[in-house]
């Protein structure tokens, strides 16, 4: 761990105690006046029925070196392998609308990455470093039997997919990327624009030991039913449901699946280091959804500086969860890319 890592981690951690204090003093406030609801959690023991809907695809399990993911497929083996990569605090479910739209011409998989949902959980901070999901991703393109894919990431997952397209070009033959910057350029924006660091306040505070796992779990898992659905983080488009809301809850109420996800940020702070991104010459698309509660817009932008064939469209209306805010036009500009011969 060099000097700049250490010192980004002292001080993100010495900001989180500063936020942590914060939300532990609004938290004790919330338990006094609801002691009885504050402490209701519903027993999730079965999956809800919208994850078992037999036309999203089925469900499997792939063992890599270190690491069983599961993940759901559609479309006939043999066609192009289309591989998605969701973010925090999401799972393979983010991809419903595309895994029935794009399953008549690929083979449509979505994974549970490491630590979510029915994935393996692996104890401890550092196996959640990026190089880590990087790994992952280049056994399992083989391990389906192909030898490249075409990759969509989405926020953690788009941070994986930039990371993995810089040291595996080979194994892509096309990126698509939604509402995340590459890791190399996210700090350099940052430390320019302050009102994103305001933005990432949460990112500090979840550096620090089970807090952040704790106000998750309070109240039923309220705080996701806020990020999906909430005004100004939720969903401004398009709909999300009860069950939606209730699939990320079961989800992320998997036992260990909290402190999993959590520890992506945990790891990202430890193992940052100060590098320009890695040039990327793969044909890519970012789709940005423009009324993202916590990524500017200007993150996307910045991207030009290391992508060589880029483009980039906006959502002005869309929120961060942009291929559930407006799967239909997510899915058109997917599909335009892909048949766009000069991105060949």
């Amino acid at each position: 761990m060099g000097l700049f890592s250490i010192m980004f981690s002292t001080a993100t951690f010495a900001v989180g105690c500063v936020f942590g204090t914060l939300v532990m003093i609004r938290t004790f406030w919330f338990v006094v006046r609801n002691p009885k609801r504050a402490f209701y959690v519903k027993e999730r023991m079965d999956p809800p029925k919208c994850l078992l809907d037999p036309s999203l695809g089925t469900h499997h399990f792939i063992h890599l070196e270190n690491v069983r993911l599961h993940y759901v497929a559609n479309g006939e083996e043999g066609k192009p392998l289309m591989l998605f990569v969701h973010g925090f605090p999401e799972f393979w479910y983010s991809w419903r609308y595309q895994l029935t739209e794009f399953s008549r011409d690929y083979r449509v998989v979505a994974i549970d990455q490491r630590g979510y949902n029915e994935s393996d959980k692996p104890a401890g901070i550092m196996n959640y470093k990026v190089s880590d999901m990087v790994t992952d991703l280049k056994q399992i393109i083989p391990a389906l039997g192909y030898k490249s894919c075409i990759l969509v990431g989405h926020d953690w997952g788009g941070a994986v997919c930039w990371a993995f397209a810089s040291k595996y070009p080979d194994l892509i033959d096309k990126l698509v990327v939604m509402n995340c910057p590459d890791m190399g350029s996210f700090l350099p924006y940052a430390l320019a624009n302050p009102s994103q660091l305001l933005k990432s306040w949460y990112i500090y505070l979840f550096q620090l030991p089970w807090i952040p796992e704790f106000n998750f779990w309070l109240n039923d898992y309220k705080n996701i039913e806020i990020i999906f659905s909430g005004k100004g983080s939720g969903v401004m488009c398009g709909t999300i449901s009860k069950d939606d809301i209730e699939a990320y809850k079961y989800a992320f109420s998997r036992p260990g699946a909290s402190t999993a996800a959590i520890n992506y940020y945990r790891a990202a702070t430890r193992t940052f280091s100060r590098q320009d991104a890695t040039q990327i010459n793969i044909p890519t698309k970012i789709i940005w959804g423009c009324k993202d509660a916590a990524l500017e817009k200007g993150l996307a932008e910045i991207c030009k500086k290391f992508v060589t064939n880029l483009s980039i469209d906006y959502l002005e209306e869309s929120s961060h969860w942009v291929q559930i805010d407006e799967p239909d036009k997510v899915n058109q500009i997917i599909k335009a890319f892909l048949k766009d011969e000069q991105n060949k």
